[in-house]
């Protein structure tokens, strides 16, 4: 039986270009790139050299910090190429994909007979272990630590987010094994959320469900940790996105690492938004391609939602992580007198000139213009309207600003992530960057405090 979470803080923005649920194969990518930039706080020291060969699921590289994380190649091939930035950092791994994958075998793994540390070791081996990740800090999980509990999000509730029931499906037998030796790793529970009961999640043994709904963000993992078991100071918790269960399942029942997943093309800007299967790190045109995009507009392609995902290039690749790339209108122009006439195309908590609030179900063709400028914070009391986490959102924005550690500690730091940040982010008179805020302040405290 599952404990019932409403959330009833937030606020759902309505885009058009939803998804279609009908997946087709991706045209397969001649080169794959990986790029350290998605596993933050990750210092690269690289294993596997330019020119030579190595197999899907073969370490890449490892953690400089933590040796025993390595992360592993989605694909077999040649390495052609190690691109580095400043200071010789290495920024991007290129790898030209055989035509015929082959799989580094890791061997089919007893998940009800193996003790914590054998399946942490395994996950560690196969590069598997990034896809674990833990708060505070928001970073990959330290595997010498213990979590008091590992939370599963399984409802996507971010505009135009991939419809997890639909990418799940099928997925039974990975989804089982990978929740049953995450639960070895804890002395607590395994909390799996999800929005219907319908969902591939929802018959899951040995772990505790949780059925969610209300609006955006009530499918945040944070929110989840928030209502269940938020993180206290010395406490430790476990996160592992939905998608990537199955990729642990399949390593622990095939002994091959498969990086592939189900990804959703949206967005106003796409002629038809559907799934495509494709692998990590494969190029962003292979989703993309002419027919894809309308060309009569200028675009910003999107690697992850529309409110917390990263801009990439036409050329760039999908990230490691992303099982939705979105494509919305650049919000490059300028309307003139804008802030001094009704507004009935844009989405708004105010009421003052703008008035979606009339029509709840209008889906909306929204760009990525500000409509305003960076300036102070303005006292409105907006976020608390959109902000269901028990912390005071302004008051911790402003404490990781001007760095106060211990005040920083006081309001609750320890258990969010820069994504709890993005709908007050979106409503902000402000301007403010506060996704970018948060990830300063969760850096400053890993540095001092550890």
């Amino acid at each position: 039986m599952s404990n019932d979470i409403r959330i009833k803080k937030g606020l759902d923005i309505k885009l058009i270009g939803e998804a279609e649920k009908t997946v087709e194969q991706a045209a397969i990518s001649n080169y794959y790139t990986v790029r350290p930039e998605d596993f933050h706080g990750v210092i690269p020291k690289l294993v596997a050299k330019a020119e030579t060969s190595v197999k899907a699921g073969e370490t890449l590289f490892y953690d400089k910090s933590h040796e025993a994380i390595k992360f592993a190649s989605p694909v077999s091939g040649k390495i052609v190429g190690v691109i580095r930035g400043p200071k010789r950092r290495i920024d991007a791994i290129k790898i030209e994909a055989d035509k015929t994958q082959s799989f580094q075998d890791f061997g089919t793994f007893n998940v009800d007979a193996a003790k914590a540390e054998g399946i942490k070791a395994h996950l560690l081996a196969s590069g598997c272990w990034p896809f674990v990740k833990q708060r505070p800090y928001d970073v990959i999980a330290n595997p010498e630590t213990s979590p008091k509990a590992i939370f599963v999000s399984g409802y996507a509730s971010a505009p135009l987010a991939a419809d997890l029931d639909f990418t799940l499906q099928g997925k039974d037998a990975e989804l089982q094994a990978a929740v049953s030796a995450l639960g070895k790793l804890t002395e607590g529970s395994v909390h799996v959320s999800f929005g219907s009961s319908s969902s591939p999640l929802a018959g899951l043994s040995g772990v505790t469900t949780h059925k969610v709904s209300g609006p955006h963000p009530s499918g945040n993992v944070g929110t989840l940790i928030n209502k269940v078991d938020p993180v206290n100071k010395g406490e430790v918790v476990w996160t592992v996105n939905a998608q990537d269960l199955v990729v642990i399942g399949e390593l622990l029942l095939t002994g091959k690492f498969n990086a592939e997943r189900v990804v959703a093309l949206v967005g106003s800007s796409v002629e038809k938004p559907r799934y495509y299967k494709a692998l990590a790190g494969s190029e962003i045109s292979t989703i993309i391609n002419d027919k894809a995009v309308l060309e009569n507009r200028k675009n910003r392609i999107i690697s992850g939602n529309v409110l917390s995902g990263k801009q990439i290039k036409r050329d760039g690749s999908l990230d490691y992580y992303s099982n939705v790339v979105s494509v919305i209108p650049e919000g490059d122009d300028y309307e003139l007198f804008g802030w001094n006439k009704p507004v009935f195309d844009k989405v708004s908590t105010s009421r003052a000139l703008t008035f979606s609030w009339l029509n709840p179900k209008k889906k909306y063709d929204l760009n990525t213009n500000t409509n305003g400028e960076h300036r102070a914070f303005v006292t409105t009391g907006t976020y608390e309207e959109v902000f269901p986490l028990d912390i005071y959102p302004m008051q911790i924005l402003k404490a990781c600003m001007y760095q106060d550690l211990d005040e920083m500690e006081a309001l609750g730091m320890y258990e969010v992530a820069p994504e709890d940040f993005a709908l007050t982010e979106f409503v902000c008179v402000s301007k403010q960057p506060h996704q970018k805020i948060i990830r300063a302040g969760l850096d400053l405290m890993l540095k001092e405090i550890g």
